[in-house]
C-alpha cells in the first residue's frame, strides 16, 4: 500500500473509536497541571494513534490535527500550521520537484541502468550497497533531507531496472534501505543531521562545551553508526528479500543502444553538482540546505529549463507527503507551546532512579528518558529539552557534564516509530512506501538496538572510560 493510502476496515473503525475514547478520558482525568497541555495530550494521542495504525490516510490525519488544534483554542493558527513554515517541508517539496526532473529528463533512468549493469543480482548485495552509499554520503553531505532527495529518485529508477514494480517487496526494501540508511547511521557522524546539531548548539550556548568531530565519531559511530547500518541491512534483506527480474538484455549481435546524453540531462546534472557543492559547504556560506533545495526546484520549474514542464508538475507532484510532514512538525510545536513536552519531562525526571554508585543504571536511565521524550516531542526535541538539565543530571549521576550530554545521542538515535523523524517521513513520501512497512522495520531495528546494540554501546563507553 503506497504512502498516503489507508484501508479502514472493522478493525480500523474499532481502533479509531478506542482512540477517541482514550482521548476523552485524558481530557476528563486532567492528569497534567495545565489544561492546554492536557488537551494537547489528548489530540496528540489521537494523531499518533491514527498515524501508527494507518486507519486513515496520513494527510487526512494531519488535516484533522490542524482542525482540532485551531477549534479547541489551545494554540493559535501560527502554531497549528507551524509545519508549513518549517524548512523540512520545503525540503520535501524540493525533493518532489527534483525527483520528477530526474525522471522527466531521463537522468535517473540512465544512472539506474549503469547501476543495474554493474551486475548486482543478489538482494542482500543490493540492500548493502544502498545503505553503504547512504552512509558514505553522510560524511560529506550534512543534511539528511538533502541526502534523501538526491538518492531516492535514483533508487526508484534502479528498482525499475531490476524489475521491481511499485508495491513489490523488492522495491519496498530498496526504498526503506535508502530511508533508514540515510538517517539512522548518521547519528554517529557529528554534523549529519538536525538532532546532532541542536545538541551541539545548545551545549555551546549553555555550557561552552562542544565535542570534537573525531571524539564524537569514535564514541558513537562504531556501534550507533556501523552497528545500525548492519542492522538495517540484515532486517530489510530478510524482511523484503526478492529476486531481481531485469529486462532481457539485447542479443549479442545487436549494438549497444544507450542514447546520448540529452541537453536536459546535462543541465540537471550540472544543477545537482552545484547543489551538492552548496550542501557540503553550508557551514561556509550559511544558506540552509532546504533553501538550496528550493532554489534548485525553482530552476527545474522555470520556463525554458525543460526539466519539469507545467503540465508534468500538475500531473506528477503528489502533495500528500507535504501535508503529512507539516502535521508531524506542527505536533512538536504544539507540545512546546502548550507545555506538554515540559510536563512529561518533569514527570519523568522526578521519578528517575539516579545515583553516583550505579554507572550502568544511570547510563541506561538517561538514554531511556531520551527515547521517551523523542516519542512526544520528536527527535530534535530531545536535546532541546534535556540539554538545560544536563548540569543537574551530572551532579545526580556523578558523570561528567560532557558524558551526560552524550547520553542524549543514545536516546534520540533509538527510533521507535517513523513519525518521530521528519527526514524518514520525507523519504517514505518520495519513495511511496507504506507507513505500515516502515513501522514494522522500525520496530525490528529498535528491538535489535535495545537487545544487542545498546548493551554493546554501554561496554564501548566503559572501555573508553566515559563512565
Amino acid at each position: 500500500m503506497a504512502a498516503g493510502t489507508a484501508r479502514p476496515g472493522i478493525l480500523g473503525v474499532a481502533i479509531a473509536t478506542a482512540l477517541g475514547v482514550a482521548a476523552l478520558a485524558v481530557i476528563l482525568a486532567t492528569p497534567l497541571a495545565e489544561p492546554p497541555a492536557n488537551t494537547a495530550l489528548a489530540i496528540t494521542l489521537v494523531a499518533l494513534g491514527l498515524w501508527a495504525t494507518g486507519v486513515l490516510a496520513e494527510y487526512l490525519t494531519a488535516l484533522i490535527l490542524f482542525w482540532l488544534v485551531v477549534v479547541s483554542g489551545i494554540a493559535p493558527p501560527a502554531v497549528a500550521f507551524a509545519g508549513f513554515a518549517s524548512s523540512a517541508l520545503w525540503m520535501i517539496f524540493a525533493g518532489l520537484v527534483i525527483g520528477v526532473a530526474l525522471g522527466h529528463s531521463g537522468l535517473a533512468e540512465r544512472l539506474a541502468r549503469r547501476l543495474a549493469g554493474a551486475g548486482a543480482r543478489d538482494y542482500l548485495v543490493i540492500i548493502a550497497g544502498a545503505v553503504g552509499a547512504c552512509v558514505a554520503l553522510g560524511f560529506v553531505m550534512p543534511s539528511a533531507m538533502g541526502r534523501v532527495m538526491l538518492i531516492m529518485p535514483i533508487g526508484l529508477a534502479f528498482a525499475d531496472q531490476l524489475g521491481f514494480a511499485e508495491g513489490s517487496r523488492g522495491r519496498t526494501g530498496i526504498v526503506l534501505a535508502i530511508a533508514f540508511g540515510n538517517f539512522l547511521p548518521a547519528f554517529g557522524i557529528l554534523p549529519s543531521n538536525v538532532p546532532n546539531m541542536v545538541l551541539i548548539g545548545a551545549a555551546e550556548s549553555l555550557y561552552g562545551l562542544s565535542p570534537g568531530y573525531a571524539s564524537y565519531l569514535f564514541l558513537h559511530f562504531p556501534v550507533l553508526g556501523l552497528g545500525k547500518a548492519f542492522a538495517i541491512i540484515a532486517v530489510i534483506a530478510w524482511r523484503y528479500h526478492d529476486t531481481p527480474r531485469p529486462a532481457a538484455p539485447a542479443p549479442a549481435s545487436a549494438p549497444a543502444s544507450e542514447p546520448p546524453i540529452s541537453a536536459a540531462e546535462w543541465r540537471l546534472a550540472g544543477l545537482l553538482a552545484l547543489g551538492l557543492a552548496l550542501w557540503i559547504t553550508d557551514a561556509v556560506h550559511g544558506i540552509a540546505p532546504a533553501w538550496i533545495g528550493l532554489a534548485m526546484a525553482i530552476v527545474c520549474l522555470a520556463p525554458g529549463s525543460g526539466l519539469v514542464p507545467a503540465d508534468t508538475f500538475r500531473r506528477r507532484i503528489d502533495f500528500a507527503p507535504v501535508f503529512y510532514v507539516a502535521g508531524i512538525i506542527s505536533l512538536g510545536s504544539l507540545a512546546h507551546h502548550t507545555g506538554l513536552g515540559a510536563e512529561i519531562t518533569g514527570l519523568a525526571l522526578s521519578e528517575l532512579p539516579l545515583g553516583p554508585d550505579q554507572p550502568f543504571a544511570n547510563w541506561a536511565t538517561l538514554g531511556t528518558v531520551g527515547v521517551v521524550i523523542g516519542m512526544t516531542a520528536t527527535l530534535p526535541g530531545v536535546p532541546a529539552v534535556l540539554t538545560p538539565l544536563a548540569a543537574d543530571l551530572a551532579e545526580a549521576t556523578g558523570f561528567s557534564l560532557m558524558a551526560v550530554l552524550m547520553t542524549q545521542v543514545i536516546g534520540y538515535s533509538t527510533l521507535i516509530l517513523p513519525y518521530q523523524s521528519p527526514p524518514l517521513m520525507v523519504a517514505l513520501g518520495l519513495g511511496r512506501a507504506s507507513l505500515a512497512a516502515a513501522t514494522s522495520v522500525c520496530l525490528m531495528i529498535a528491538a535489535v538496538t535495545i537487545l544487542v546494540l545498546l548493551p554493546l554501546d554501554a561496554l564501548w563507553w566503559r572501555l573508553l572510560g566515559w563512565f
